[in-house]
């Protein structure tokens, strides 16, 4: 395992800064609130708060009692603390600690439960890859505001790695929410050009929007989200195929500004849009 994720998820902060003791808290949102934290020694207190707490540890040990035990997460670990459980905070070492973490509010995830109890996770560090992933995926760039639509990704998802970690079981999928997969898939590619809130889709399938989200991860092996993303990243490609303006896709392509654009298109490609268009095009027709 690394010892240090600090390229994972250095977006949306300065690291001229790396070495000071800070909080800094990401742009607010209905449920969620999402923190980086760098800190030497003792940093907190016992307390507890009536939030699922929910994080990845970037670099340094994070040491912290929390039902009985003393409990070390390292880089790349998870950290799982339930609501109204005691629990302190604390770098394990003399170098540090740097950790992102998010507070979320239970009833997001009772929402798309269907009826079953939160799950519990009685290990208060986890090691699993797809797990952080997920809580990365939220957590990195953290100067951005999250999307609505991925909340509910998001949140459908988290519940689902929380539960196989409680041993809770997955309820199998029938042919009507395949159906509904399908309509919400349909929208999104005619709307792909403009922001689609999860009402909406609500409205097209009949399902919840978490309900839905399960559902259409489990048909096309993506969420809603990722599936839009996508539907834009095409549209950006014929655009700098056919020699439209890289300071112009952005927008044409329904992202909300350029740095935007650039982010997620070397994210899912692996280039930035302007190489892309000099390997297409040639180095004097992409100038």
């Amino acid at each position: 395992m690394t010892h240090d994720l600090d390229g994972e998820a250095t977006q949306g902060l300065g690291r001229s800064c790396a070495d000071e003791d800070r909080i800094v808290s990401a742009p607010g949102g209905t449920g969620i609130e999402r923190i980086e934290a760098h800190f030497h020694g003792n940093a907190f207190d016992l307390h507890r708060h009536d939030t699922l707490a929910v994080g990845v540890t970037l670099s340094g040990v994070q040491r912290f009692h929390y039902r009985g035990t003393v409990n070390h997460s390292l880089p790349g670990q998870v950290i799982v603390l339930h609501p109204d459980e005691v629990h302190d905070g604390s770098a394990g070492t003399e170098d540090g600690l740097r950790y992102r973490i998010l507070y979320l509010e239970p009833s997001l995830l009772l929402d798309c439960l269907d009826g079953a109890p939160l799950p519990f996770v009685r290990d208060a560090v986890v090691s699993d890859p797809a797990l952080r992933g997920t809580l990365l995926s939220a957590l990195s760039p953290l100067d951005e505001e999250l999307d609505e639509l991925f909340v509910a990704d998001f949140v459908a998802e988290l519940a689902q790695h929380l539960g196989r970690h409680a041993g809770q079981k997955a309820k199998p999928m029938g042919k009507s929410a395949s159906r509904a997969a399908a309509l919400a898939r349909g929208y999104l590619e005619e709307n792909a050009e403009r922001s689609v809130r999860s009402d909406e889709l609500e409205a097209v399938t009949g399902l919840d929007r978490y309900a839905l989200s399960r559902h259409f991860r489990a048909t096309y092996s993506t969420s809603p989200h990722r599936f839009l993303l996508m539907r834009r990243l095409q549209k950006a490609r014929r655009m700098i195929e056919v020699g439209e303006p890289l300071a112009e896709i952005a927008v044409g392509a329904g992202f909300s500004d350029q740095s935007h654009f650039n982010r997620h298109f070397k994210k899912a490609f692996g280039l930035t849009p302007g190489r892309w268009s000099t390997l297409v095009r040639g180095p004097s027709v992409a100038a």
